[in-house]
């Protein structure tokens, strides 16, 4: 089976399908995480087709899109239910795929919003991870 992203500026992929729940709360928080009137552009892609995808997968199936979102078999199993963000922007021009860091997701919104209306990018969110490698907000 082909898989393909589907349209959408914001995607945040289910990549593992062991715990509903754990999936269900995820999307709970991170909707959450986004005030009344903020705008966004975040698509929740819940297909199992995608069970497994790693960041390396991601290249064949970005189609112009500088970054993606996945809920990981940590995101299900750690307590806080961090997300990874993934740059799939030009890898070639850097040479060191796919830089990754996790985001907890009260701070979803935040990043989200901010790459897509490109006012910061990966590398300021990526520097703001706390010791444990996730970013919380800059503002806490």
């Amino acid at each position: 089976m082909t898989r393909s992203l589907p349209e959408g500026e914001s995607l945040l992929v289910r990549t593992d399908f062991t715990d509903d729940v754990a999936w269900s709360q995820t999307l709970a928080a991170v909707i959450a995480s986004y005030d009344e009137d903020t705008m966004t552009e975040l698509t929740p892609v819940d297909d199992v087709s995608f069970e497994g995808l790693t960041p390396a997968d991601l290249a064949d199936l970005v189609d112009g899109r500088t970054y993606v979102f996945l809920a990981d078999a940590t995101t299900m199993t750690a307590p806080e239910h961090p997300l990874l963000a993934v740059d799939t922007s030009d890898a070639d021009a850097r040479g060191d795929g796919n830089p990754v860091f996790r985001i907890a997701p009260i701070a979803m919104a935040e990043v989200e919003v901010n790459f897509l209306l490109a006012n910061m990018d990966f590398e300021d969110y990526a520097g703001g991870v706390d010791d444990d490698g996730v970013f919380r907000g800059f503002d806490r």
